[in-house]
């Protein structure tokens, strides 16, 4: 029996959330073809009909979902910026060993995102929203690699970022997946050799002096 969510009135923006949080829910326990309209509706606790009011299609919330997941794992990966120092490498190195960490780093999380990347592949509007969320990634992960005292051209910070953003997908890939053939912060470790190692930089040292700073 698909477990129903108590029944409270909700703003707007609010009604929205809930509904893609069950969404992802669903997507997480059977994949796609079990977030039926139906199936999201008794998860939120509201009629199918209500769906069409926030949405124009399940495909419409499908997108919102993927969106919501794949901008959460960034705003995670960024939240350990809100109290980092100023050290151009300090918070860089925050940010690389964040994004290779828990809670980015989960089972569920590399889960949806293989449901639905899927449909990146046949469905422009998904694709649309793949990009721009692995843009918004890049593009933070850029501009940390902008703020480090060295000498840059534009078109190697992007290349640059490119090679990070790769790297720091597979480590999150494996990570998520086979958390248990790495040793504790093995993952982390060789996150911030590598990184450091594309920008000619060294982050391990980086990170170790703030911790033991802190």
């Amino acid at each position: 029996m698909t477990e129903r969510r108590p029944y409270r009135r909700e703003s707007e923006e609010r009604r929205r959330d809930d509904l893609i949080a069950a969404a992802l829910e669903l997507v997480a326990e059977g994949g796609l073809r079990a977030a039926t309209v139906r199936a999201i509706a008794d998860r939120a606790g509201v009629t199918p009909g209500l769906i069409r009011h926030y949405f124009s299609s399940k495909e419409d919330l499908t997108r919102a979902a993927y969106r919501k997941l794949m901008d959460s794992m960034t705003a995670d990966s960024a939240a350990v910026l809100q109290d980092a120092p100023t050290d151009p490498l300090a918070r860089l190195a925050r940010f690389v060993v964040a994004s290779v960490s828990p809670p980015v780093v989960d089972p569920v999380a590399v889960g949806l995102w293989a449901g639905f990347v899927h449909d990146v592949r046949r469905d422009a509007s998904m694709r649309e929203v793949h990009s721009a969320t692995y843009l918004a990634f890049r593009d933070k992960l850029q501009s940390l690699i902008a703020d480090l005292p060295r000498q840059a051209t534009a078109q190697q910070l992007r290349r640059e970022a490119i090679a990070c953003n790769g790297l720091i997908d597979g480590l999150w890939l494996e990570g998520s997946v086979l958390p248990e053939s790495f040793e504790d912060g093995e993952i982390a470790a060789i996150a911030l050799a590598s990184v450091g190692a594309i920008l000619g930089v060294n982050l391990t040292q980086a990170y170790d002096l703030e911790r033991n700073i802190l």
